[in-house]
């Protein structure tokens, strides 16, 4: 039986996208790169915030880059960034019977809690975002101390994501992969990453996690 689940948060929960895009253009541009489009966005994002800018300016300062990303996002009202439909209520039905919540991403952990604060209050048992304690996902160190933190076992909690990164993050962490296709990846990616369960929309999302 389920017991809980780690939600990932770009492309899962919020489409953070367009926020991303802004904050990461201000930072370049103050660098002297040039800005990215938001598709590129889109393919840069998935693994933390340094391989973001790494990969935005190959040849860039990226310790400057970075400090100024996490300066301009961090204090960003997240006006562009919106809740996937149906997400809440699926959080909400998920807590009524019972099942912990998480969100375990690579996303800097205090841009993390505003969103947290901002678009679900209250409604995670555990937020977990890149602190620099734990290696980044697909490394499954944050994912497993979530569990331990909630008391429940690996084996009966689901991860659920967008991308190739929570595929092999729940694999490591010995939970089970449930990927979602209204985020940034496509399925064939997913699919490729070796996703055994897909969800087009949270209603079926659901139904695959009240089967668990």
């Amino acid at each position: 039986m389920l017991a809980g689940v780690c939600f990932d948060l770009d492309g899962t929960l919020l489409d953070t996208v367009p926020d991303i895009r802004v904050s990461l253009n201000r930072a370049l541009s103050d660098c002297g790169f040039p800005e990215v489009s938001y598709a590129q966005t889109i393919a840069y994002v998935g693994n933390g915030a340094r391989k973001l800018v790494e990969r935005a300016a190959p040849q860039g300062d990226h310790d400057r880059l970075l400090s100024l990303f996490a300066e301009y996002y961090n204090g960003c009202d997240n006006a562009l960034t919106r809740p996937y439909p149906g997400m809440a209520e699926l959080l909400l039905a998920l807590k009524a019977r019972g099942v912990k919540l998480a969100v375990v991403t690579n996303k800097l952990q205090r841009s993390t809690e505003r969103l947290m604060e901002k678009f679900f209050p209250g409604v995670f048992d555990f937020v977990g975002g890149d602190s620099g304690m734990f290696p980044v996902k697909p490394d499954p160190t944050l994912a497993r101390y979530a569990a331990l933190s909630l008391r429940i076992p690996m084996n009966r909690c689901a991860f659920v994501g967008d991308g190739e990164t929570d595929v092999s993050t729940a694999r490591n962490a010995g939970m089970v992969p449930v990927s979602v296709l209204w985020g940034y990846r496509t399925r064939a990616e997913l699919e490729a990453a070796g996703a055994p369960l897909f969800a087009e929309d949270p209603t079926s999302l659901q139904k695959i996690l009240w089967e668990m």
